[in-house]
């Protein structure tokens, strides 16, 4: 049967290659399934000559050309290329040396047959290039094209497994550096201009395609395998310190990926950019990957796990040179293979060269409360979504393929064995290089590596969605010991749905523990190693957090967490007392203390950051006003004293960080102002000019009443312009006139006011602050009626990041644990 299964995929590609495709929603706006089926089996040999002249001025016009080269061998229906811009933006198009006809509809250019051919083709067009997605600011631009955007930048077949070459001409002002997917082999000058001319590069898919340009100062590697870098940070300690580290993680995460899949590096280079605005932490553009600036330029002030995020961007991002690059989707209903596969890859990386962390702590903390975050509500969803249309991709995004997708990964891994999986990984990354896969393409490959039926064991995980609610029986006999112990799961939307999973249960006692490994794949399990056992204090279940779901809680035991002496039980046993907190099952005041206690006990930094932001979300979100204006004196305080204590400074970042976000009070904001001031300095606390300007934001909304003076001051420290241009732009946001607030965010109607999404979005976040609760309520039905051309409009990660919409569903979140408790 395994083997049979090996030819599953030749069978059904033979199988596709004969079926008559429907031409009903060719069409459509977007790029329906039906089209893309049907033009992979049309096209072939693609390569792109494209030609971009950048004009000084963000709003003047890119004049461009396409040269399209292109196979075809079936000519039943019109050649339909995807071009997502105005019609007047095409001038012209030539085919095979004939002048065309410009069709254009629902975002698509119509060639008749009667101008093609079997065979080789050749279409030219002119045309203004769409400025969507090219990110234009006065002095750089950036393309960003995932996962449908290349339509609405030039001409294309807009769809993963249509992979080109691409040969790229840009004329840029003079002074502006231009970085492309393969090696600039020509440039000459032409009068205020350089034209820049680039090498073929690999095979890649339309989304991968990217140039920057703009005025970037550069750093070089000069090793055997040189690297390019284009900046725009201007501190010079985070300069010197940041390069040579950023070249080095690269360089590693290369040779790592070599070796894990026994493929050399795929592409002609490894260059990179990194951006002051850019929307993700990276997106990994073939030879050009692109990242947020401030998340690989650090001060000497980072943090370890600061340190390890960096490492693991890195990895994530050279992972996927692999992982999505040489190995590409089929279509973006398995965008979160690319994405769970480079972080995945990305903690194997990094991990060993921070060996202080806790990783499988790391593990549990970055992913867990995301993914259970999404998971908990009504309109969760699978990690493998049905897409008819590439045009509704970005809606794919979100908590699930990041955090959820790793946690499923991590659970096959451990049920296959690491070499196993690895054999598998490795036979993937050869049987489909420089192609085209899907999620069924792996789990053939892999189930050849495994006793297990991964069907089955895909179709829950992978395929469904929801988490399972973990319930346990529990008696005794007449000597005290256990006499049943068991185990059931429900899913939480009330389905029949089972996971299959591996977790620990540990039994609690006061000089001892006993651990038992489970395996439940039924709805019920009976915990055999426990009978004749001793009653224990309590019991800890996922003890390990391994297991995905919601567990039991002995809350009388809650004020033991503590003092539990293994890391990753002692996180666990937050996460699930939060979990429980937001399914009602104890009153979040009750919760608060358990935290607090936590916090004032807690000497690991990433444990104090899981504890701080779940002591924020409840003092903020499902406390009751009254019940946060009692206790907030006494909060601040029990945060301000463990300042003044002798604490590791990570852990004082973190403890700052949390008293910042809720020290509102007259005293609070006065002890903040005397930090911001500099009158007062708390001993090893390091800020940077970046915490100052934050912290100036946070004064201005708490309503201090030098609000005005200290934003004016704190604008004046500012040198480099392009964080001076964000505070202003945020500056409106921050006001204690609602008017100016209101101006602000009925500005975001317009989507050019939305270009600068980070910026947008840190906006709503003052916006929408609960301090604002009563007067913002009223942005929550615009922002909802704009969600939908949001989604066309923005990137990927956006729409849900919108502050109004986040607050909307934590409202309903807030009422349905309310109700739970009534």
């Amino acid at each position: 049967m395994k083997n049979l299964l090996a030819f599953l995929p030749l069978i059904l590609f033979l199988s596709s290659c004969s079926q008559t495709v429907s031409d009903e929603h060719f069409y459509d706006p977007g790029i329906s399934l039906e089209l893309a089926k049907y033009r992979k089996q049309q096209i072939s040999d693609l390569q792109y000559t494209l030609d971009f002249s950048i004009p000084n001025g963000k709003d003047a016009p890119i004049q461009s050309e396409l040269q399209l080269s292109l196979s075809l061998s079936n000519l039943e229906h019109p050649l339909i290329l995807d071009f997502n811009e105005k019609s007047e933006n095409i001038q012209s198009i030539s085919v095979n040396g004939n002048s065309s006809p410009i069709v254009h509809q629902q975002e698509h250019i119509i060639i008749d047959p009667k101008f093609l051919k079997s065979g080789i083709n050749q279409i030219t067009i002119e045309f203004i290039a769409g400025n969507l997605s090219l990110n234009r600011n006065e002095d750089f631009l950036y393309t960003l094209l995932v996962p449908d955007r290349a339509s609405t930048l030039y001409p294309c077949f807009d769809q993963p497994d249509l992979k080109g070459r691409y040969t790229l001409s840009i004329t840029a002002p003079k002074e502006w550096e231009v970085l492309a997917g393969a090696p600039e082999v020509n440039s000459a000058q032409e009068g205020a201009y350089i034209r820049h001319e680039f090498s073929p590069t690999d095979l890649m898919s339309t989304y991968l395609f990217s140039f920057v340009a703009g005025e970037f100062k550069t750093a070089n590697t000069s090793e055997a395998f040189p690297q390019k870098m284009l900046y725009r940070e201007t501190n010079p300690e985070k300069i010197e310190s940041s390069i040579p580290e950023v070249f080095e993680l690269h360089r590693k995460s290369k040779e790592f990926l070599e070796e894990y899949t026994a493929y050399p590096f795929p592409f002609q280079k490894l260059d990179f950019a990194t951006i002051p605005i850019f929307q993700y932490g990276g997106m990994e553009h073939v030879g050009a990957i692109q990242y947020r600036e401030s998340a690989l330029f650090l001060d000497g002030n980072a943090t370890d796990s600061e340190l390890l995020s960096r490492a693991k961007l890195i990895g994530h991002e050279t992972a996927h040179m692999w992982f999505g690059d040489l190995v590409s989707i089929e279509w973006f209903n398995d965008v979160w293979m690319k994405e769970v596969f480079a972080g995945f890859m990305a903690g194997k990386i990094a991990n060993p060269n921070y060996p202080k962390i806790n990783h499988d702590l790391a593990f549990l903390t970055s992913n867990y409360p995301a993914a259970y975050g999404e998971d908990r509500t009504a309109g969760t969803n699978p990690i493998r979504q049905n897409l008819p249309n590439l045009k509704d991709a970005g809606s794919l995004y979100g908590s699930i393929i990041y955090s959820k997708a790793p946690i499923m990964m991590r659970q096959l891994e451990t049920a296959m064995g690491e070499e196993a999986f690895q054999k598998g990984i490795q036979a993937y990354i050869k049987s489909f290089a420089n192609g085209n896969a899907n999620w069924n393409d792996l789990v053939s490959l892999l189930d050849q590596e495994t006793p297990l039926d991964l069907q089955k064991w895909s179709d829950i995980w992978v395929n469904q969605s929801g988490r399972p609610l973990i319930t346990e029986q529990i008696s005794f006999a007449q000597d005290g010991t256990i006499s049943n112990l068991s185990i059931s799961q429900q899913a939480e939307d009330g389905s029949n749905k089972l996971w299959p999973q591996l977790f620990d249960i540990t039994l609690v006692y006061p000089d001892r523990q006993i651990t038992i490994p489970v395996s439940i794949e039924g709805k019920n399990l009976v915990i055999e190693e426990a009978k004749g056992l001793e009653k224990p204090e309590t019991i800890l279940y996922n003890s390990n957090g391994l297991g995905y779901g919601v567990f039991p809680l002995d809350q009388k035991a809650t004020f033991r967490y503590a003092q539990l002496q293994d890391e990753v039980m002692r996180a666990h046993a937050y996460i699930n007392l939060y979990e429980n907190t937001l399914l009602g099952n104890i009153p979040a005041e009750n919760a608060l203390n358990v935290i607090r206690e936590g916090i004032a006990r807690e000497q690991n930094e990433i444990l104090m950051r899981l504890l701080s932001a779940e002591a924020n979300s409840l003092f903020w979100t499902y406390l009751p006003e009254n019940s946060r204006t009692q206790i907030l004196s006494e909060f601040e305080s029990q945060i301000w004293d463990l300042l003044q204590s002798d604490l590791d400074s990570n852990i004082k970042k973190s403890l700052f960080t949390l008293y910042s976000g809720i020290a509102y009070s007259k005293l609070g904001t006065e002890k903040l102002y005397s930090i911001w001031h500099q009158d007062q300095e708390i001993q090893n606390l390091k800020l940077n000019p970046d915490n100052y300007t934050s912290l100036a934001m946070t004064l201005a909304l708490y309503k201090h009443p030098d609000s005005e003076a200290i934003l004016e001051e704190e604008r004046a420290r500012i040198s480099n312009p392009d964080k001076l241009n964000r505070f202003d732009f945020l500056r409106p946001a921050l006001s204690q006139n609602p008017e100016e607030r209101d101006q602000l965010f009925e500005t975001f109607k317009d989507a050019k006011n939305r270009e600068k999404e980070s910026w947008v979005l840190a906006a709503c976040g003052y916006i929408h602050h609960p301090l604002h609760q009563e007067h913002s309520v009223k942005y929550v039905p615009l922002s909802l009626g704009l969600l939908e051309e949001i989604q066309k409009t923005g990137d990927i990660f956006f729409p849900k990041g919108g502050s109004a919409v986040l607050w909307a569903n934590t409202i309903l979140s807030k009422l349905q644990m309310m109700l739970k408790t009534f």
